[in-house]
C-alpha cells in the first residue's frame, strides 16, 4: 500500500476502525457456541478495509444502508457495540429492541439507516435517500453496500439507470467476495469486472483491492466529492 497524504489523523483511525471490526468479529465468533445469540450471524472477518475506508470519507449525517453482512457497516458508521451485542442477543437494549438480530441492524443517530437481508435490497434505499437529499437541496450523500450476487438482480441496473438520469449523490459500493452462498461468480457472470457496468449508465466504474483501505479511502473520497458536487454517482467494485 501506498502512504497517501490524507488529513491529520486519518491512517489512524482507518487502522483503529479496521482493528475493531476485526476484534468485534472475533468476539462474535468467541461467544456464538454458547447458543445464546439465537439468529444467525455472518462475518466480516476479511472485508473490513471497504467498510472503514469508505466510512472514513463520509459526514455523520451521509446515510448508509447495507446488507445482511452489516456488521462491519454498523461499527464504521460509528454506531454503539453495546447496542450491536444487545441486539445479536435478542435483548430490548439493542438497536432494533432485538427484534432484528444479526441481519438487520440500525443506527440512524450516526446515519446507519438499516439494513437488508434481501439480495441487492439496500440498493433502491440508498438511491431513495439520495434523491431525497437533492429535493431538500443538501449536500449529503448516501451509500449503498451490496455484494456481487446483487448485481444480478434487476432493482441494480434500475437504480444505477434513475440515478444517473437524476444526478444523485450516491455511491454504490459492491464487496465482490466472488461467491453468492455456495456459487462462485464464474457460474453466475460471463465477466468478473463489476465496475464495468457503469458504462452503461455514464458514471463513474471504479475497481480497487478490497484489502488496500488506502485504496478503498481514495475511491470513495473522490466519488463522495463529486456527489456533493453534484456530480451524480458512482460505482465501486472493491
Amino acid at each position: 500500500m501506498k502512504f497517501l497524504e490524507l488529513p491529520k489523523g486519518t491512517h489512524k483511525t482507518l487502522y483503529q476502525t479496521m482493528l475493531r471490526i476485526r476484534k468485534v468479529e472475533e468476539k462474535i465468533v468467541e461467544l456464538y457456541p454458547e447458543q445464546e445469540m439465537r439468529c444467525a450471524v455472518h462475518l466480516s472477518i476479511g472485508q473490513e478495509a471497504p467498510a472503514a475506508g469508505v466510512c472514513a470519507a463520509l459526514r455523520q449525517e451521509d446515510h448508509i444502508y447495507s446488507t445482511h453482512r452489516c456488521h462491519a457497516h454498523y461499527v464504521a458508521k460509528g454506531g454503539e457495540l453495546k447496542f450491536l451485542m444487545a441486539e445479536l442477543y435478542g435483548k430490548k437494549t439493542g438497536c432494533c429492541q432485538g427484534k432484528g438480530g444479526s441481519m438487520h441492524l440500525l443506527a440512524p443517530e450516526v446515519g446507519m439507516m438499516g439494513t437488508s437481508a434481501i439480495v441487492g435490497g439496500s440498493i433502491p434505499l440508498a438511491v431513495g435517500s439520495a434523491l431525497s437529499f437533492t429535493m431538500r437541496g443538501t449536500d449529503s450523500v448516501a451509500v449503498a453496500f451490496f455484494g456481487d450476487a446483487g448485481v444480478e438482480q434487476g432493482v441494480f441496473h434500475e437504480s444505477l439507470n434513475f440515478a444517473s438520469l437524476r444526478r444523485l449523490p450516491v455511491l454504490f459500493v459492491c464487496e465482490n467476495n466472488l461467491y453468492a452462498a455456495q456459487s462462485h461468480i464464474s457460474k453466475r457472470q460471463l465477466r468478473n469486472n463489476i465496475y464495468k457496468y457503469a458504462d452503461g449508465y455514464s458514471m463513474p466504474g471504479v475497481s480497487v483491492d478490497g484489502n488496500d483501505v488506502l485504496a478503498v479511502y481514495e475511491a470513495a473520497r473522490e466519488a463522495v466529492g463529486r456527489g456533493r458536487g453534484g456530480e451524480g454517482p458512482t460505482l465501486i467494485e472493491c
